[in-house]
């Protein structure tokens, strides 16, 4: 075993009921979930850190919001004995939580993303860690986005923005890999 992804920490970001919402539209990558729940088993069986994120929304009828139903995570993504918790009620991880500290307090230098969604939270997250200085490996196919109007009352597919996203990131801000190279060290 090579021991590649051995020193990061994996961060899971708004793995939550509230994406299952039709309201959203459909979701890119159906194989998100098989991807996520892998690379969390995989991390789980090699006593790995683990850090979990999730939304509280402050719109009032977002499906996130904090008094909803899809505030919850995820079954298979409920924090385990052990594994940190960080709640925020914006788009980045970093704003409004302790997580910056928690790391740096923990000697933490490098995260393994993934989550939801690719253009929002996701891209956030990891443009402001990029910029703090962690090293940070985005598992592009264990996350997933959901289409968007344009501003010229078009509209975006998932799939689209999903791959923006990632491209936008990759070489500046992480390295974008995929499940299968994280979840085979």
């Amino acid at each position: 075993m090579s021991n590649t992804f051995a020193e990061h920490t994996l961060l899971l970001i708004d793995c939550q009921k509230g994406f299952d919402d039709p309201r959203w539209g459909e979701r890119n990558n159906p194989h998100f979930e098989v991807h996520a729940k892998s690379i969390l088993h995989h991390w789980r069986n090699l006593n790995r850190n683990i850090i979990h994120v999730r939304h509280s929304s402050t719109e009032h009828n977002s499906p996130l919001g904090h008094q909803k139903t899809g505030f919850a995570y995820f079954d298979w993504a409920v924090p385990q004995d052990r594994e940190a918790e960080f709640v925020k009620s914006v788009n980045s991880c970093f704003i409004g939580t302790e997580l910056e500290q928690f790391l740096k307090d923990k000697g933490v230098h490098k995260l393994v993303v993934l989550g939801l969604t690719t253009n929002h939270c996701i891209s956030t997250s990891v443009r402001m860690a990029g910029n703090l200085g962690f090293d940070v490996k985005l598992v592009g196919d264990a996350c997933a986005a959901f289409p968007r109007a344009s501003i010229n009352g078009g509209v975006f597919d998932a799939e689209t923005l999903h791959q923006t996203a990632l491209a936008s990131l990759h070489g500046e801000f992480c390295t974008v890999v995929d499940a299968e190279s994280i979840t085979r060290d």
